[in-house]
């Protein structure tokens, strides 16, 4: 164990694999199927705000991703539209949960290079069963000391979780691409908050660096992992 710090919580999706990239494609699909209708712009207002109004009810992941995009075809179409642009939204959906997973660069070392060093726990938000495929395709599974797939990150889950896989949220640090939910909730938590950025962000996990905080740290890449963890010996 470092002195220091006896638990690091991993994120999943654009931190240790890519993710927001097949959103991105798919909603570039999605403004060609609709592009009769609204334009791109406004489409994806339309879009976002439908995201954010059912996370709620669908939470996060690919399921609540289509149901939103089915939404909104209906909304800017007037209950109008085609059956075949459904159909053609729903096989996109399915193409995305098939997508082959993709580890992003470093991510394998910086897994491995913690085991032995701490408790580490992959903490990811989604759907649970295509959580479990991705973490499953990605061949890092066996490194985790525990897989927490939770809901929503929020100050209260980081605690929760770093009670119950080490000494508490002080005694632990979250490692992550959204400066919301895997840099400011932990820090919150009173943990570290360490932000790996990733390139593609989804409006939704957008926030301020806490900049002001002894406790938040930003890498370029997770190849620098290793010496940040050592360096707070």
């Amino acid at each position: 164990m470092t002195d220091k710090l006896t638990t690091i919580g991993f994120d999943a999706d654009d931190t240790l694999w890519h993710n927001e990239r097949f959103f991105q494609l798919t909603q570039a699909h999605f403004a060609e199927l609709l592009a009769e209708h609204a334009d791109r712009d406004h489409l994806m207002e339309r879009l976002l705000a439908a995201e954010k109004r059912n996370i709620r009810h669908y939470g996060y992941g690919i399921k609540g991703f289509v149901l939103s995009m089915i939404e909104t075809a209906i909304e800017v179409t007037d209950d109008r539209v085609p059956a075949s642009v459904i159909r053609q939204l729903i096989e996109a959906g399915q193409e995305m949960l098939a997508y082959p997973i993709e580890l992003l660069p470093h991510a394998r070392d910086a897994v491995e290079g913690m085991t032995g060093l701490c408790r580490v726990v992959l903490i990811t938000k989604g759907d649970l069963i295509d959580q479990e495929r991705k973490l499953a395709q990605s061949g890092l599974g066996d490194l985790f000391d525990a897989v927490e797939i939770v809901s929503e990150k929020t100050p209260d889950t980081y605690r929760s979780i770093f009670e119950r896989h080490g000494d508490g949220p002080t005694s632990a640090m979250m490692v992550g691409n959204s400066m919301r939910s895997d840099v400011v909730a932990p820090i919150q938590a009173g943990s570290w908050g360490v932000h790996v950025p990733h390139g593609l962000i989804w409006e939704v996990e957008h926030a301020e660096a806490p900049v002001d905080s002894p406790r938040f740290r930003e890498l370029r890449d997770l190849g620098g992992l290793a010496d940040l963890v050592h360096s707070l010996k």
